[in-house]
């Protein structure tokens, strides 16, 4: 299985991200270098991309079907992307804080810790509709990782399409996710102008 294994936050200061949006705390010191040449528009298109791939841990072919998938839907290509992406299992994992970055979201689905409606589900990649149940398996509750987790559950805000009581193992999908759910700053338009090329 092919991973990225590029140092985090040098990834973050070339795509002008923030860390805090993939979950880490520490922040770049480093100031970045003012570059004279002004972006073309296929720079812009293709940054844009490799931000919101680099987000989700997703390498360009899976990428590219993901964005082939949205573009078959009705409705606007680039939210529906966006939406995919939202309901893939490692990133619910993460969003309802059973895990501190979507890396360590996925490790854990991979290990078969999470169940979905009940069944043990250990791809990543799973696609989450509202009415699923998405819980910690029993075997796992009982670790000291994931009791930290819970007791550090306050911190962590909640998107409004996922529900999930404090103190619990187990959260549900109560909607689909709408666009204004995504919390970092992206332009979804030019990743479809990219690859409508």
């Amino acid at each position: 299985m092919a991973k990225n294994t590029q140092p985090v936050l040098k990834r973050c200061k070339t795509l002008g991200l923030s860390p805090a949006v993939l979950g880490y705390s520490k922040e770049t010191t480093r100031t970045p270098k003012q570059t004279r040449r002004k972006q073309s528009e296929y720079g812009r298109q293709l940054m844009e991309k490799q931000k919101v791939k680099f987000i989700y841990g997703v390498l360009e072919k899976q990428f590219h079907r993901y964005y082939e998938k949205a573009e078959r839907k009705r409705g606007i290509t680039g939210e529906i992307m966006l939406q995919e992406l939202e309901r893939r299992l490692d990133n619910v994992v993460f969003r309802m804080g059973f895990a501190s970055t979507r890396r360590e979201a996925r490790q854990l689905v991979n290990h078969g810790h999470f169940t979905v409606n009940g069944k043990r589900c250990n791809v990543p990649s799973a696609q989450v509709k509202p009415g699923d149940v998405i819980a910690v398996c029993e075997k796992s509750r009982s670790s000291v990782k994931f009791k930290a987790l819970i007791e550090e559950y306050g911190k962590k805000t909640m998107p409004k399409w996922i529900e999930r009581t404090a103190e619990s193992f187990e959260g549900k999908i109560v909607a689909m996710p709408a666009r204004d759910d995504i919390d970092y700053e992206v332009s979804e338009n030019l990743i479809v102008e990219h690859y409508s090329r």
